[in-house]
């Protein structure tokens, strides 16, 4: 048997990703007009197809078969200042890697099937988590990382029964592609380290839907952890990455002020502490290693206000915490907490057809950085710009 190459290891641990996310690499959006909303009440409100996904639950207030398509633009406004780094000791030449985003298209489709008026299947394709990053060649922090990206694309199949009037219950699986790509370039030899593999994970999802009253409801939603093993990532090695997406929970709550008003909130927490935990398989041995990453907690509220017969009005508010202390961050992670602000609205062209559009400014904190890596190298900083704007339209048509 080979030994484990230490180089190895700590190459292949300094460039395991990063996602993008509420928490750390999480997109609530989805291409839906709950974006309106910071995501506030998405697994109560129940109106629309995207529910399939959200709160399976929810698809038995739906009396028609319906289907939504969105589109989500997102531009990534990402500028770190490094205050120091250096190799060998050495202050290290270059610049601060430019804007580390730019645009990321995105989209989603879901559909409801309502057999009855007590069971529903409903099927939806998105993307909700992932991470796009790419700094300038010549910037400072090259040592650590150039470019990191992981695309991914869910299909979750689901169904939903009407217990009574009160209670429903929801439940679905999850099939996750995801494609990772990262790299770094070494300025001692300009030699240049790629991780680039794909696999697919499979999870399931539990939902319950409680309408107390007419004008008040509640939906709980669990999605369980997603495995992903990445074999043969790369690095001249016969190099394997075992992570997992963790399980969440979301309760989510909407209730009717008036024939105007209406507000909606959610509670949230996350599983990251497992995530930040890499196995590393090289040549048959396993390497545990430790980003040391807490679990999440998420908040939000929202508001409705219904402006005329076919015109809502939404605005929203959504906080998340950091997954992870200022001492254990990475420059491949330049996210801290996260604060979302939002609006949008949603126009009934018809009984048939509505329209949704939104916008959402994500603000993803300073995210401090002090990181050693090889060659007595070490990135310190911070960034000064850390947004995210997304823009959000879509068509739900009821059939």
């Amino acid at each position: 048997m080979k030994k484990i190459k230490i180089s190895s290891i700590l190459t292949i641990a300094l460039i395991t990703p990063q996602l993008l996310s509420a928490a750390g690499i999480w997109l609530y959006e989805g291409a839906t007009p709950e974006m309106g909303t910071a995501g506030a009440g998405r697994g109560a409100l129940s109106n629309s197809a995207s529910t399939s996904l959200y709160n399976p639950a929810g698809m038995t207030r739906l009396k028609k078969s319906q289907i939504m398509v969105g589109i989500q633009p997102m531009y990534v406004d990402s500028h770190f200042k490094g205050d120091a780094t250096k190799l060998n000791g050495q202050e290290e030449s270059g610049g601060n890697g430019g804007n580390a985003g730019g645009w990321i298209p995105s989209g989603a489709i879901y559909y409801v099937y309502s057999y009855s008026d007590d069971l529903k299947f409903g099927i939806s394709s998105a993307s909700y988590f992932g991470l796009g990053l790419s700094f300038d060649d010549d910037w400072k922090g090259r040592n650590f990382v150039t470019s990191a990206s992981m695309m991914t694309l869910a299909v979750s199949p689901t169904m939903a029964y009407k217990i009574n009037d009160q209670f429903s219950i929801g439940l679905g699986a999850n099939i996750l592609y995801a494609k990772l790509n990262q790299t770094l370039r070494r300025r001692t030899n300009n030699e240049e380290f790629e991780l680039d593999s794909t696999d697919t994970g499979y999870g399931y999802n539990l939902s319950l839907m409680y309408e107390p009253t007419k004008n008040t409801r509640f939906g709980l939603t669990y999605a369980s952890k997603v495995d992903f093993e990445f074999k043969d990532v790369g690095l001249g090695d016969d190099a394997d990455m075992k992570m997992s997406m963790p399980q969440s929970i979301t309760l989510s709550g909407f209730h009717q002020l008036n024939n105007n008003w209406a507000i909606l909130s959610s509670l949230g927490w996350q599983e990251w502490s497992k995530f930040g935990k890499t196995d590393i398989v090289l040549n048959n041995q396993t390497v545990v290693y430790n980003r040391h990453f807490d679990n999440t907690w998420h908040v939000s509220l929202g508001t409705h206000y219904k402006y005329s017969q076919p015109l809502t009005l939404m605005a929203g508010i959504a906080y998340d915490s950091s997954p992870v202390k200022d001492k254990y961050r990475t420059i491949d992670m330049p996210l801290d907490r996260q604060i979302r602000y939002s609006i949008g609205g949603t126009y009934e062209f018809s009984k048939k057809t509505t329209m949704g559009l939104a916008y959402e400014l994500m603000d993803s904190g300073e995210a401090k950085v002090d990181q050693d890596g090889p060659l007595n190298s070490n990135l310190n900083g911070s960034f000064e710009t850390n947004y995210v704007h997304i823009f959000n339209i879509n068509v739900n048509y009821k059939f």
